[in-house]
């Protein structure tokens, strides 16, 4: 196995949720760039790789409005550079990509097969990346998610839980809706995928439920008080997106539809507030652990 953005959030969960029967490498986009077919060939091949799970990205959603080229080299030409070599040598690739390839006008959970319309720089660039590994490799997986925390790195859940512990009141928008996934969850699904050897094509993952942001920031509230990671939090009001303008358009209802994933591994996801407690808890674990 080769896992790819070893320094991001979903491949440090794939470490903590690695199956003992799987050997498996990491390497950072400083170890390996994805757009350079002759290193990734040199680099599968040195290893042996019967899998690749390609978790690299350029995840700035805001900053890629300034840098699009740059999020379309990491995030569109990579993965399809990364396909065609894995096509070539017989090796089974997961990329994964995100709920943003969709312009969250529709009313209904997004499925696999529904139209896309990214709007903005960062969705164009991972569109890109999904069509050039199906194109290069129609037995790839590619697997969407959305809204997704951990412990590691930089997320909504640890930016809300500073801000509710250094603020009085705090403005969260309540009109863009959508399915938070804590990274575990989503790295240990990547390993039954592993498993699943007709798996091909496009496939959604997120944990259970919906909730608008400001539904999601009222939980880290509440569960991060339970969980004692906050002594007292900021009151939490909700605020429309007008409110809290950004550079990139965000989707107003990017539901993703989970249907065909949960059949296929023969199971459903666990529901956002039972991932977001137990991300918490771990959380504080870690925490009292290293004091």
């Amino acid at each position: 196995m080769l896992v790819l953005g070893a320094g991001g959030q979903v491949a440090q969960e794939l470490r903590l949720t690695q199956p003992s029967h799987r050997v498996a490498s990491y390497l950072t986009r400083a170890e390996l760039d994805i757009t350079d077919a002759a290193s990734v060939e040199a680099a599968l091949e040195a290893r042996d790789v019967s899998w690749v799970i390609n978790s690299a990205a350029y995840t700035a959603v805001d900053r890629a409005e300034e840098q699009p080229e740059l999020a379309e080299q990491v995030n569109g030409l990579g993965p399809g550079v990364l396909a065609d070599c894995c096509r070539r040598l017989g090796i089974r690739l997961l990329h994964l990509s995100t709920d943003f390839v969709f312009d969250g006008a529709q009313g209904s959970p997004y499925r696999p097969g529904d139209a896309t319309n990214p709007q903005g720089a960062y969705g164009r660039s991972k569109l890109a990346g999904e069509q050039a590994v199906l194109e290069s490799d129609p037995s790839a997986v590619v697997l969407r998610t959305s809204w997704v925390y951990s412990r590691y790195g930089s997320n909504f859940v640890k930016t809300m839980l500073r801000l509710l512990a250094e603020r009085d009141h705090l403005g969260v928008v309540d009109d863009q809706v959508g399915s938070p996934t804590w990274a575990r969850g989503l790295a240990a699904t990547c390993w039954e995928f592993l498993d699943q050897p007709d798996a091909q094509g496009l496939y959604h993952w997120s944990d259970a439920g919906v909730c608008s942001w400001y539904d999601f920031a009222l939980a880290i509230r509440e569960l991060g008080l339970a969980a004692g990671l906050l002594q007292e939090a900021a009151e939490v009001a909700p605020i429309a997106s007008e409110a809290y303008p950004t550079p990139a358009v965000r989707p107003p209802f990017s539901v993703l539809d989970k249907a065909s994933t949960w059949q296929l591994l023969g199971r459903p996801g666990c529901h956002w507030r039972a991932q977001l407690l137990a991300m918490l808890n771990d959380l504080a674990s870690q925490e009292v652990s290293t004091r």
